[in-house]
This record gives C-alpha cells, sequence and structure tokens, in this order.
C-alpha cells in the first residue's frame, strides 16, 4: 500500500512527520536535487502520456499500455529512496520507507506487469493516475524543500491532495488484486508445491488475499496520521503568515 502520497506525509522520502535534523552536506544535497527533479521530470512524462493517449484514442481504457515502460522506470527507480535512507542522507525511517516503496514496486511487478489480463482493468489506471499526481507534486515538493524555496501552493497541495489520492489509489490498487485473483488461482503463479526437494510451499494466491486485508488496518492509521500532519503543518504556515 502506499499513500500518496502511495504511495502515501514523508519528509524527503517518507511518510514521518518532519524532524529538526541537522541536513545533508553540499554534494548529499545536490544528489538528492538531481534525484528528485529526474523522478519529477518522469513522472511529469507518465502524466503527459496518459494525456496524449487519452486524446488519441478518445478513450481511458486501456491507456496503462502507453505509460507501462516508463512507470517501471521510475516506481522501480524510487528503490533508491531506501537507500538513502539507509546511508543517513535522508532523516526518515528505513523500514516505514521501505514498506512504502517496496509495496508499489510489488504492485508494479508481481501483479499489474505479471499478471497481464488485469492490465486492461480501469482499476490500473485508477492507482497509476494517483500515484502520478501524487508524485509530481512529491518529488517538486522535496526539490524546493531541498534548494530552501518551498513555494507555499506546492506545501498546500502535497498536505491537501491525498485526501482524494490516496483513497482513490488504494482503490485501485485493491481492486488490481482481486482482479488478478483468479489467473494467479487457475495458473498457479509464483506458487510452490510440494512435494520438493526444499520441503517449502508457497500460495501466492493466498498471498495476494492476505495483502489485501493487511490494508484494513493499515489504511485508516496512514490516512489519519497524514490528516493530523495537514492540520500541524498549514495551521503552522498560517500562524507564520499572520505573524
Amino acid at each position: 500500500m502506499s499513500a500518496p502520497a502511495m504511495g502515501t506525509t514523508k519528509t524527503a522520502h517518507s511518510d514521518v512527520a518532519p524532524k529538526k535534523k541537522r541536513g545533508p552536506g553540499a554534494l548529499a544535497t545536490a544528489y538528492l536535487v538531481i534525484y528528485n527533479v529526474v523522478m519529477t521530470a518522469g513522472w511529469l512524462v507518465i502524466a503527459v502520456g496518459l494525456v496524449r493517449a487519452y486524446l488519441v484514442r478518445g478513450s481511458y481504457h486501456g491507456l496503462y499500455f502507453s505509460i507501462e515502460k516508463p512507470l517501471k522506470f521510475f516506481q522501480t527507480g524510487a528503490l533508491l529512496e531506501i537507500l538513502h535512507c539507509a546511508v543517513g542522507i535522508v532523516p526518515s525511517s528505513v523500514v516505514l520507507t521501505g514498506f512504502q516503496v517496496l509495496s508499489r514496486v510489488f504492485l508494479t511487478w508481481a501483479v499489474t506487469h505479471s499478471v497481464r489480463e488485469v492490465q486492461s482493468e480501469d482499476s490500473v489506471l485508477l492507482f497509476v493516475s494517483a500515484w502520478t499526481i501524487t508524485e509530481i507534486i512529491r518529488y517538486s515538493f522535496y526539490t524546493f524543500s531541498l534548494l530552501n524555496h518551498l513555494p507555499y501552493l506546492i506545501k498546500w497541495a502535497r498536505y491537501t491532495f491525498f485526501l482524494v489520492l490516496y483513497p482513490m489509489g488504494v482503490t485501485g490498487e485493491l481492486l488490481t488484486i482481486y482482479a488478478a485473483l483468479p489467473y494467479v488461482q487457475k495458473t498457479g503463479l509464483y506458487s510452490v508445491t510440494l512435494p520438493n526437494k526444499y520441503n517449502f510451499s508457497f500460495d501466492y494466491y493466498t498471498f495476494l488475499i492476505l495483502t489485501m486485508v493487511s490494508y484494513i488496518p493499515l489504511f485508516p492509521q496512514l490516512y489519519f496520521h497524514m490528516m493530523r500532519q495537514r492540520k500541524k503543518v498549514l495551521a503552522h504556515v498560517e500562524e507564520y503568515k499572520t505573524e
């Protein structure tokens, strides 16, 4: 599951309350600015691809195929965010960031890529659209924050759009996993049955069901945490503006 804004609020790369810590060095800051600019541009490419494909086809059905390659590339590129936390150039939780990033990568590769029958489902477009808007805002937010020049509009969007985008993305993710279940059950995709020399079994169909169930306790916690962060951050901005 990801918090959209997804993913799914993050500081630098994770939906956690901002902490006043010493920032990264000049070299690390330069690298992070470049990384976030590239990721912003990448998700803009995806957004433009979706709009262009819609205008050409006149329908939103099957738009996934028009942005499949850049989506896989830039969503997989988010794995670097876990490394950023691990080496300490971003003051965020490795565990939380890893969970959020890996959940999206999992949905991108282990579900949507692996079960081709679901790629034409409208639910895929639902979570892809939510991810795309979220990531354009998120990476723009990080870029301007690193440059110490964060426009209020981007901050407001960062802490407001998730109200719609997070439920939208989660709904698309759940519907896509649900749509994949019959095909996974029929083909035995990624499942390991006994007997085998490792004496190990794994049922991917059951794993997907458990993944869906995990959204029940996780979604409300993340969503209401983000709402509290929104109130705190935007209220602080308003107080500053009135001083």
